[in-house]
């Protein structure tokens, strides 16, 4: 069977049709590729003649990416476990490709929700499928803390599991599950994470979000918080806590440790997210050894200081090999090493002026990469914090300039891998074209989805359909009007001018 060779997603850079059929037995993988090591980083030419397939790729990751390509030349049966051919012919071609971000990313959060390893692993599978090549993990925040420590034992003792969550949705009567949630990460499980991530061109992404969003750890150790003498337990609603950890030395010196475990069990991390976001830093203020302290390093602001330790921090993933990652309230605080890289969720004009000042910038903003937000504002869409982003809106959005982007897939309407699919893909389709390509997709891009949708199916993801969800998909049913995106990124424009830019803003 000779497949079409319009349908590749995301669209190669060259595609140039040669005369001739190749076929391909079950052992392809082996021989006739071969992989020489030069041209540019991620860059690769596939060539398929009647002899063979040679890929001659800039490293491991772009022989990777080639082979991608030539699975999408096979029928979409290729992309199932077990494809169950004998032989397929493919049309002869060369195909020279290379991406234009550098950083093409997913955030799952597993803190609001905990996912299985193996759902992990298998989103792995989906991004490098897509030649996705960062996973940011959320591993810590008010609702669950998500990796074991061997040096501080009561963070996954405690911090990883809240006795019960919220099912009422704002403005409804609080209700309650009653039923314990909860899960984490051997660093076994995330060395194996790692690993398996690396053999898939992806590289893992670890966030531990600090100074604030606190909340399970400060269940496990309280005298870390800005007032040691209060109880927290592990959060059961949604939102944020005013829970916050002391700027201190002692407070430095505990992530520092639980860094080292991160770093010692991922091997290699060129990046580690430290958060910085949403931060009520009134338990500073009220604090006399915070503001001794404060003074103590001539910072005349709390603000100052949440900005003085996040640069410290900083600093000590620097001297272990780690470039910094951050929300872009630590820029708007100021006092980033000129190597940190900012996330900006709240817009592109914060954007605009984190990139102007030299940082590199990976894409994040709300509208149109919060895949937690519903694709129509319907009640046949599943429970979502709100609406609407829509694929088209998301194929739409011009990247060029920086550094990468990246989906964030937040998990309070999350609960399992079923729904993470739905909430991914095809979303997560139209983001890896415009990441690898650089530019928003091109008017064929719709007719290169629906093909590239049977590869889904084969491959067993649950995505929501282009015309609306399937009847089980549909689960607790959205409420539309909740949220509304446009509303939501005018709001958060205008705090990231203010000059309290760290409190929460949503």
């Amino acid at each position: 069977m000779i497949e079409g060779m319009h349908h590749f997603l995301p669209a190669p850079r060259s595609v140039e049709p040669l005369p001739g059929v190749c076929t391909l037995t079950p052992g392809f993988g082996e021989e006739p590729v071969s992989v020489r090591h030069h041209v540019a980083p991620e860059a690769y030419t596939l060539t398929v003649r009647a002899d063979g397939v040679e890929i001659i790729a800039g490293d491991t990751s772009g022989a990777f990416y080639a082979a991608q390509t030539l699975r999408q030349l096979l029928p979409p049966g290729a992309f199932r476990a077990a494809p169950g051919f004998e032989r397929y012919e493919v049309p002869c071609v060369r195909i020279t490709d290379a991406p234009a971000l550098s950083w093409r990313g997913a955030h799952l959060d597993v803190s609001r929700h905990f996912l299985p390893k193996h759902d992990v692993l298998r989103m792995i599978d989906l991004l490098a499928m897509h030649k996705l090549n960062r996973l940011h993990l959320h591993l810590a925040d008010d609702q669950g803390w998500r990796v074991e420590s061997r040096a501080y034992p009561r963070l996954h003792e405690i911090g990883s599991h809240r006795a019960q969550t919220i099912t009422s949705r704002k403005g409804e009567p609080e209700t309650y599950d009653g039923t314990p949630h909860g899960g984490f990460y051997t660093l076994d499980d995330l060395r194996e994470i790692a690993a398996y991530a690396r053999q898939r061109a992806v590289t893992v992404v670890p966030e531990i979000d600090v100074p604030g969003h606190a909340s399970a750890i400060l269940a496990a150790y309280p005298e870390f918080g800005a007032d040691p003498s209060q109880r927290h337990k592990v959060l059961e609603r949604w939102g944020i806590s005013p829970a916050i950890l002391a700027p201190l030395p002692k407070t430095i010196d505990f992530l520092a440790t639980i860094f080292d475990e991160i770093l010692g069990a991922l091997g290699e991390t060129p990046f580690f997210h430290i958060g910085g976001d949403e931060c009520v830093l009134d338990a500073w203020s009220a604090s006399t050894e915070i503001t001794a302290f404060q003074r103590a390093q001539d910072l005349a602001t709390p603000g100052d200081l949440h900005a003085w330790f996040l640069r410290r921090l900083a600093d000590l993933l620097a001297e272990r090999g780690s470039r910094a990652v951050v929300w872009d309230e630590a820029f708007v605080s100021g006092m980033l090493r000129e190597d940190t890289i900012v996330m900006p969720w709240r817009g592109m004009n914060v954007a605009r002026r984190a990139a102007a000042a030299g940082h590199d910038v990976v894409l994040t903003p709300v509208f149109p990469l919060y895949f937690d937000y519903a694709e129509a504002a319907s009640a046949d869409e599943p429970a979502a914090l709100g609406e609407t982003i829509t694929m088209a809106d998301v194929a739409a959005f011009d990247v060029s300039g920086h550094m990468g982007v990246q989906f964030q897939l937040w998990s309070e309407y999350i609960p399992d891998s079923r729904t993470l699919d739905y909430k991914a893909w095809p979303r997560g389709c139209a983001m890896a074209e415009i990441a690898w390509t650089g530019r928003p997709a091109a008017p064929d891009f719709r007719g290169r989805l629906e093909r590239h949708l049977g590869r889904l199916d084969a491959a067993g993801v649950n995505y929501r359909p282009l015309d609306g969800p399937r009847p089980w998909q549909r689960s607790r049913p959205h409420t539309p009007g909740r949220f509304d995106v446009a509303a939501v990124m005018r709001h958060l424009d205008e705090l990231t001018l203010s000059a309290d830019s760290t409190r929460p803003s949503m």
